[in-house]
């Protein structure tokens, strides 16, 4: 009797851990709804999800992905319809086997023989698009021509999966295509595989996103994605979402006093607190139909706005950061206004207007007069921002073919291009402490020069403000009110910026607002 409870026992205390295992292995993960081993791995894996920085760090044994089945340790969630499965990662140590593998994974199923398409990165470098087009298949491969990526997009457009892959800092290289039919629902998400079953290796994943793009009939300007207000490290490169909201919100500007951003929404504008995550309506009196483009002045004391109300041309306005009812600072009758900067010792504040069908650059005294002219080049001339020296206004031209960035002297002349690449280039903003510029580049593929839409693929470029070759900080997806007006902390450490996404699973904090 005493042996047969003892047998009893253990049998519990066994059937105990293994469902504790299941369910530690099942549980949500940061914005993924579980963790599974796929096919029978020798060593368990798990995830570690930090919170603080929104990082997944994954371990994984398994033999290998590859042939007619898998052993690996993947991190997932069940999604539907199109998607953009993105990731910066890396592995931890010199690991064990050259053909480890980590990257992003879509499949049919969580058997280890499924149907899947997966955008892998090998542990000698070797980066590829790899699929198994039905459960059982052997699994076939399309190299890239990037080597040791360590940013990886995955996308999903109708049956078509497309991989564009990148090293750090620089734009995505040449894309691999695949169309496969796995079914609308399947489960995407982060993996590590060892590819020897006695060993476990660990990759930590950077700036996750599962995005849910525009669908083709979305009507642009009356219609709308959901919004991520995101932190961008500048040192680390590691991006957090700190609020998210199914409307849209642009142009987040950062306080002086580095407690709060300023964005817009609907009209109005709100002050974020970054301690408290909460965003509260800023009194810009009778101004309710503000736009992104709203600029704090270098004191922190003045806001300037533009503001369209009832569809009536943007007019540019100034109010007390405090709030109160704005007064008018750009001429009627003269075309729309959008503000754009001030200059450091408060006395103008340049924008552009559009005056007879032409977009230029002028500026205008705070606290009143004539506006002047400071481009003259036929097409579009944007985004006029000082550096905080005063001696310089950086400006956004396609007089050059496509959209460039440009710099002039604070009194229009000298007029010269920074920027000479083969995308289109947008807003450029200068850090507090005069070093750097960070400006949102558009693909020519997919913007005219002459253009800013949402919901495209962009990317947050640095360069240092005496010139070089611009580095990505950031991959994302947005565009239109990412990132129209400065948004640097005050310390140049941090950029906050707007992405967007159909928020069909919101993990961080969210409001209607």
């Amino acid at each position: 009797m005493l042996k047969k409870t003892i047998c009893l026992f253990t049998g519990m205390l066994v059937s105990a851990v293994f469902v504790a295992n299941i369910y530690a292995q099942n549980r949500p993960a940061g914005i993924f709804d579980g963790n599974s081993d796929v096919g029978p791995v020798k060593n368990k894996g798990s995830v570690v999800y930090n919170a603080a920085n929104q990082q997944y760090t994954v371990t994984g044994s398994g033999t290998n992905i590859w042939f007619g089945k898998d052993e690996f340790h993947f991190v997932w969630k069940r999604v539907k319809g199109d998607f953009i499965l993105r990731t910066n990662t890396a592995f931890v140590g010199k690991g064990t086997e050259a053909h480890r593998k980590l990257g992003l994974m879509v499949r049919k199923s969580l058997n280890g023989t499924s149907a899947h398409v997966n955008a892998v990165v090998h542990g000698d470098g070797l980066t590829s698009l790899q699929y198994r087009v039905a459960d059982g298949d052997s699994t076939k491969e399309q190299k890239s021509a990037i080597t040791a990526a360590d940013v990886i997009q995955l996308e999903r457009k109708g049956k078509t999966y497309t991989m564009s892959v990148a090293r750090k800092g620089d734009v995505f290289g040449p894309e691999e295509k695949i169309d496969l039919n796995l079914g609308d629902e399947v489960y995407v998400g982060i993996f590590v595989c060892s590819h020897n079953p006695a060993v476990s290796e660990k990759a930590i994943f950077s700036n996750v996103r599962i995005v849910t793009p525009a669908p083709a009939d979305l009507v642009t300007y009356k219609q709308y994605l959901g919004s991520n207000i995101e932190i961008l490290d500048m040192q680390t490169q590691n991006s957090r979402i700190i609020y998210q909201s199914p409307k849209s919100l642009q142009a987040p500007n950062w306080t002086v006093d580095n407690k709060s951003l300023i964005y817009n929404s609907e009209g109005l504008l709100y002050k974020y607190n970054l301690a408290t995550n909460i965003p509260v309506v800023l009194n810009t009196g009778a101004a309710k139909g503000n736009n992104n483009d709203h600029v704090l002045s270098f004191d922190g004391k003045w806001l300037t706005i533009s503001n369209n109300d009832n569809g009536s041309p943007s007019v540019g306005f100034v109010v007390p950061v405090t709030g109160g009812e704005p007064r008018r600072v750009t001429e009627t009758g003269k075309g729309a206004s959008y503000m754009h900067g001030w200059s450091p010792d408060g006395k103008f504040l340049v924008f552009c207007g559009e005056r007879n069908k032409e977009y230029d650059v002028y500026r205008v005294p705070v606290a009143g007069g004539p506006e002047e002219r400071l481009t003259n080049t036929p097409g579009l001339d944007d985004g006029p921002e000082y550096t905080p020296d005063g001696k310089f206004i950086y400006f956004n031209s396609v007089r050059s073919g496509l959209m460039q960035v440009w710099r002039m002297n604070a009194d229009g002349s000298n007029q010269m291009q920074v920027t000479n690449d083969d995308n289109n280039n947008w807003f450029p903003h200068v850090s507090p402490d005069g070093k750097w510029i960070v400006f949102i580049t558009f693909l020519k593929s997919e913007v005219a020069p002459g253009d800013h839409p949402f919901y495209k693929h962009v990317y947050l470029r640095v360069m240092p403000i005496t010139g070089g070759q611009p580095k990505v900080v950031a991959y994302l997806y947005g565009g239109q009110g990412t990132i129209n007006t400065p948004s640097w902390s005050p310390d140049s450490k941090h950029i906050a910026f707007v992405s967007n996404t159909n928020l069909l699973f919101p993990a961080f904090p969210i409001s209607n607002n």
